[in-house]
């Protein structure tokens, strides 16, 4: 048993001043790289928050550039137990209309150009991932999401793409044949990632706009979006503050929390030492127990 510490990875709006008693904003180095950003931490209640602006201040970053190893890379180096994504989405599904929440249970990744590991440099890692959302966390986020008004579907298959570009039309209704439900850019590799790093990982998206397939001569427009992402943005907002509520007092172990024990195929004497540098925080606990065997 323990506390939770939730980490949020969201827009650079979904944080503001005064959400947090005690909050401090901290920069924290990663072994991977430059994150989108410092973290923000402080407290709702009794339980921790770390906030980290995916696209960075200001949105500068698209999502193709995002670093998103470096992203959960400091989020564990913060400490934080679980991982809670926001993001806007693209509906593909006729009753998924703008406006609602969906809480993503299935990711496919059709992303392309991003790094996608911790490991694979001198240690070998493989990962389960046949259901790469927490079911608990996502329980959860959706009964705060409902408590603060939300419209709110539990589960939804996110098909996440490369962009910046937006999907074709064609593209639109392959992804609808293949039975997801929502599109978007940024869930992979990010889920990837929470999974390798033991950190239980939810996500609620936000529909701003249905894609491409559904009006024949439209095209997704991003002044409609980002009107629906300031509208939703309190909610979102609210929904965190209720998160805290709906939390049970003492965190109960999860299976992701030591998903690596049986996830490394490389040999520890083959451990090259600056792999397991890289990886002290991501896989900081295994490494600790391999240095106390060689101590």
């Amino acid at each position: 048993m323990s506390e939770w510490h939730i980490g949020v990875i969201g827009g650079s709006g979904l944080y503001e001043p005064g959400a947090l008693d005690d909050a401090q904003e901290i920069a924290i180095n990663s072994a991977f790289g430059e994150p989108s950003g410092p973290v923000t931490t402080g407290r709702i209640g009794k339980v921790r928050f770390t906030f980290i602006a995916r696209h960075g201040a200001g949105h500068t970053l698209s999502p193709a550039h995002v670093n998103y190893r470096a992203n959960v890379d400091v989020l564990k180096r913060a400490g934080v137990t679980d991982i809670l994504a926001i993001s806007a989405i693209g509906s593909l599904s006729e009753d998924l209309a703008p406006g609602t929440f969906v809480a993503v249970d299935q990711l496919i990744d059709r992303t392309t150009g991003r790094e996608r590991s911790f490991f694979g440099d001198n240690i070998v890692a493989h990962v389960p991932l046949a259901d790469p959302v927490c079911p608990r966390l996502s329980d959860l986020a959706v009964k705060a999401a409902k408590k603060a008004g939300a419209d709110i579907r539990k589960g939804g298959t996110y098909v996440a793409i490369e962009g910046p570009q937006f999907s074709t039309r064609a593209e639109s209704h392959l992804y609808r044949e293949w039975g997801a439900d929502v599109i978007g850019m940024t869930a992979m590799p990010e889920a990837r990632l929470a999974r390798e790093a033991e950190l239980p990982y939810a996500l609620i998206g936000m529909v701003t706009d249905y894609d491409c397939w559904r009006d024949p001569e439209g095209d997704v427009d991003v002044a409609d979006i980002l009107k629906v992402m300031k509208d939703n943005a309190e909610t979102a907002r609210t929904m965190l503050a209720r998160l805290a509520t709906v939390l049970p007092k003492t965190r109960s172990a999860s299976p992701i929390d030591t998903v690596l024990d049986t996830a490394i195929v490389t040999a520890r004497e083959n451990w090259d030492v600056a792999a397991r540098t890289r990886l002290d925080a991501v896989g900081g606990r295994l490494m600790q127990l391999f240095q106390s065997g060689q101590d």
